[in-house]
């Protein structure tokens, strides 16, 4: 099934309830398909087409939620991009996938204009109530709601792409992940049955919908006619708190950090979110000390702990009745998926040996877009000769019993905060950084982030300091690309071919 067309049975059968919570703003069912279907009326005037890809470059706030739904109702194919992402990486994105339009908002306007540059093909939507003369093409979000819903439909079906979701590469260049509407739902599907989503469930969301843990709860909550309290943020969690519970939350998910935050709170007393019925976590796994803090504070929460990636959404999930026996696992294969490790040779291995983790099911990835090469790495024969199974390049063990254990990543690629850095596009920043002469960067363990971002740079300018480095960054990288500590050298390791080794430098230094 489309997603939309989920969107359309929910709002059918339950109209007047409320499906969203952003701020001061609520949609019903109702309204939410009303809005879509209008908006999506406005980009087929605009000529957007089947199959066309449109950015969705906003934070977290209601007109996102519409701008989703309405570019899938047109036919066309969304890719959420982070409100952090900078103009120069936005414009490579809107090169990469051809997009024809942008959806965003009146703040990151300016940002937007500049990535689009003179690609004439691109069009730029702003989430405005003014006037559109600020700049030529832009158009206003609200006047394009006020016209007439759609009398005709699009013709597509559920193998048609439905998001392009980028994630960073080895190369350094972020990666379009194909997930077409059959992927997401089988995803979406697979998370609320174990999560045992229901109408009455309301839904916490402080994760970007640019992150795929963040936007499925937005397909989740739909699809189990539930309702989605939106928030920007966790960084006041008093003020979370309080919205859950003046909204009766029942579901939270959650990231490592957020967990951090929590668990250093004072006089936080056992039950203080008395309608809480569940928490997910992802991203990194929780370290076994704060898992045991959390069953404390929320003793009458189910607690899930799971592992993914954006190339499938989620591979493994731990029952919560398994916390106890087996605190650093992530879990079995999630319904109607089949996770398995296997050898460099990919014949499957014996419990407790290391090897690379397979997943099997209908939500894995369509490739990535327009790289071939990329794909035949990640995509590989199946168990049948009409599929494809996904490699992860993560290493895991399984024991006996099926539960899986991540041991680290085949890669460079450092996943921090839930998110997929890739060193090179760090580098590239840090080069630029007048005073330093090398630079290479690392992932280091770390109890929340999973890996923390660490630059070690060779200086030309000795009075340049770990501050103005990590300030320099800040200006001009994504939040979580941002390295957290930098070490300098007086050189760093080669390779025989002068290439800097970034294993050699990853390990630690005599004094």
């Amino acid at each position: 099934m489309r997603i939309e067309s989920i969107l359309r049975q929910t709002a059918k059968r339950l109209g007047n309830k409320t499906v969203l919570i952003a701020g001061d703003k609520r949609l019903s069912y109702a309204e939410l398909d009303d809005l879509s279907d209008r908006l999506a009326a406005s980009l087929w005037s605009q000529g957007i087409t089947r199959g066309d890809r449109v950015l969705v470059f906003m934070n977290n706030c209601w007109e996102a939620t519409v701008a989703i739904y309405a570019i899938l109702k047109a036919g066309a194919v969304f890719s959420p991009i982070n409100a952090s992402t900078k103009a120069d990486k936005l414009a490579y994105i809107v090169e990469n996938c051809r997009a024809r339009a942008i959806i965003t908002q009146e703040k990151l306007s300016a940002i937007a204009v500049e990535a689009i540059g003179l690609n004439r093909a691109c069009e730029l939507v702003v989430a405005r109530a003014g006037d559109e003369s600020s700049h030529p093409g832009t158009h206003s979000f609200s006047r394009m709601l006020q016209v007439a819903p759609p009398s005709v439909l699009h013709g597509g079906i559920d193998v048609d792409l439905a998001m392009l979701i980028y994630t960073s590469g080895s190369t350094g260049r972020p990666k379009g992940v194909m997930m077409s509407h059959r992927n997401i739902e089988a995803a979406a599907a697979s998370i609320t049955t174990y999560v045992q989503n229901v109408e009455d469930d309301i839904i916490l969301n402080v994760l970007p919908l640019a992150f795929d843990y963040g936007l499925y709860q937005l397909f989740m909550t739909i699809r189990s006619g539930a309702t989605l309290v939106l928030e920007t943020s966790f960084g006041f969690p008093q003020a979370i708190f309080d919205v859950m519970r003046r909204e009766h939350v029942t579901g939270f998910p959650l990231v490592p950090t957020m967990a951090a935050l929590i668990l250093q709170m004072r006089d936080m007393e056992p039950g203080f979110l008395p309608d809480l019925r569940y928490v997910t976590n992802t991203a990194a796994a929780l370290p076994p000390a704060h898992i045991a803090r959390l069953r404390e504070l929320f003793p009458n929460v189910r607690l899930y702990s799971m592992y993914g990636l954006t190339e499938c959404k989620r591979c493994t999930y731990l029952p919560p009745e398994q916390l106890e026996h087996r605190p650093g696992s992530v879990g079995i294969a999630i319904p109607n998926t089949e996770a398995f490790v296997v050898d460099d040779e990919g014949r499957a291995v014996e419990p407790g040996t290391v090897g690379e983790l397979v997943i099997r099911g209908p939500h894995v990835m369509q490739g990535y877009w327009e790289d071939a090469e990329a794909t035949g790495r990640m995509l590989r024969p199946g168990p049948n000769p009409w599929e494809k199974v996904l490699y992860t390049g993560d290493l895991f063990s399984m024991d006996r019993e099926g539960y899986l254990y991540f041991v680290g990543r085949k890669d460079d690629i450092i996943k921090t905060r839930g998110e997929k850095v890739a060193p090179k596009e760090v580098e590239a920043v840090l080069h630029a950084c007048e005073g330093i002469a090398e630079a290479v960067v690392v992932g280091v363990s770390d109890p929340v982030l999973g890996q923390a971002i660490r630059a070690i740079v060779v200086l030309s300018n000795p009075a340049l300091t770990d501050r103005e480095i990590i300030r320099y960054c800040a200006k001009n990288l994504e939040d979580f690309m941002v390295p957290k500590s930098v070490e300098f050298r007086a050189s760093l390791p080669k390779t025989d071919t002068g290439k800097v080794s970034r294993r050699l430098a990853a390990e630690p230094q005599e004094s």
